[in-house]
């Protein structure tokens, strides 16, 4: 690996990208949304680098609301007066920050970058800001309720640096500080640190270039907006396989609870209650495969190649394929948990089905032999 060998290169146009993903509800109704913010909201398309199939796009578009904001000094950066909040219809919010780093050097990015870890404010505010646009949108969310779980995903996208730099001049001669930006780490990272921060390199032509990584990505390119939008999406598919893993978690604590209740021929006069229970567990396994296919088909991108490899960079650094794979192994066990109390309310209408017929048959003897005797 090489190190630098000159004076870090300094920006001449770009911004760092302050990422805040949020679960709001079960699903949003982007129309009724877009009517009650009279206006100042817009269906979001990606704008394509090169040519593209039009259908490469999200599907359904979210809405796009600029909502006004104090200007925030966060970790030695000003954000911008306005921001960008992006609402699914699966229930997920974005919250966008742009903060201007035009005159900053690679090495004063890094040190911003780790000041960023640990500052809170601007997520804050994104919070707060949610708090406010879900009260007035309640009437427009099924199920309002701003989730506690959040995630963050900062993009350093430089379109030009004072100097011409080639990307691979970039990567060439100062992949160590670009991996400490990337990784929010003061020190002088190990050749080995360096090269899984910067392993992951996306390209579309030879001006432009997106490195991505687990905490953040870093872009030098032009124009940056498709792959910016990609990276912004992907940090919420993030959030939302984690709150979707997070809700299966408790389904299964409930179902293996309903599972767990004693069998007993008494439970007969429980039937609405035995009825609830299997009804719930059912609800909650619906509720997570709905939630879980539209997420995973908000994003249609066949055509266009640079963002189908954008976008699976993201999900190998985020670790999707896991994600994946769990979700879908405890939506089976619940769905396995469902047909045991299913079977099992079965077997217990059955067994008390049998009593009774046992019981009325026992009677007609009894009222037999009193006769008998009677006589």
């Amino acid at each position: 690996m090489q190190r630098p060998t000159s004076a870090p290169p300094r920006v001449a146009a770009g911004s760092a990208r302050l990422f805040y993903a949020f679960d709001v509800g079960a699903a949003i109704d982007l129309e009724a949304a877009q009517r009650a913010l009279a206006g100042e909201a817009a269906l979001e398309k990606i704008r394509h680098k090169g040519h593209a199939p039009r259908h490469a796009q999200f599907d359904p578009p979210p809405l796009l609301v600029l909502r006004d904001m104090p200007a925030i000094e966060v970790a030695g950066l000003r954000t911008l007066p306005q921001v960008e909040v992006t609402l699914w219809d699966f229930g997920g919010v974005t919250v966008a920050f742009e903060a201007p780093i035009v005159g900053f050097d690679l090495e004063e990015l890094a040190a911003c970058a780790t000041r960023l870890a640990s500052d809170d404010r601007a997520q804050d505010a994104a919070r707060a800001l949610l708090e406010r646009l879900v009260a007035a949108l309640r009437h427009c969310i099924d199920h309002p309720s701003l989730a506690e779980q959040e995630e963050d995903y900062v993009v350093w996208e430089v379109r030009a640096f004072e100097e011409r730099l080639a990307p691979d001049e970039l990567l060439a001669g100062h992949e160590s500080v670009v991996a400490r930006i990337l990784r929010a780490e003061p020190d002088e990272l190990s050749d080995q640190e360096v090269r899984e921060a910067v392993e992951t390199v996306v390209r579309f032509g030879t001006r432009d270039l997106a490195i991505v990584d687990w905490n953040g990505a870093f872009l030098l390119d032009p124009e940056p907006a498709d792959t910016l939008a990609v990276l912004e999406f992907a940090n919420l598919e993030l959030l939302e396989l984690r709150f979707l893993d997070d809700r299966l978690d408790k389904a299964l604590d409930r179902a293996y609870a309903t599972l767990q209740h004693p069998r007993s021929m008494w439970r007969i006069f429980q039937r609405e209650r035995t009825r609830r229970e299997i009804a719930a567990v059912a609800r909650l396994q619906i509720d997570a495969a709905l939630l879980y296919e539209r997420v995973d088909n908000a994003l249609k991108l066949h055509g266009d190649q640079y963002l189908a490899r954008v976008h699976r960079a993201a999900g190998e650094s985020y670790g999707f394929a896991e994600w994946h794979h769990s979700v879908q192994r405890k939506l089976e066990t619940i769905e396995r948990v469902h047909e045991k109390v299913h079977g099992e309310a079965a077997d217990l209408r059955m067994e008390t089905l049998e009593w009774i017929v046992i019981l009325l048959i026992a009677g007609e003897i009894l009222l037999s032999l009193s006769g008998i005797f009677a006589h």
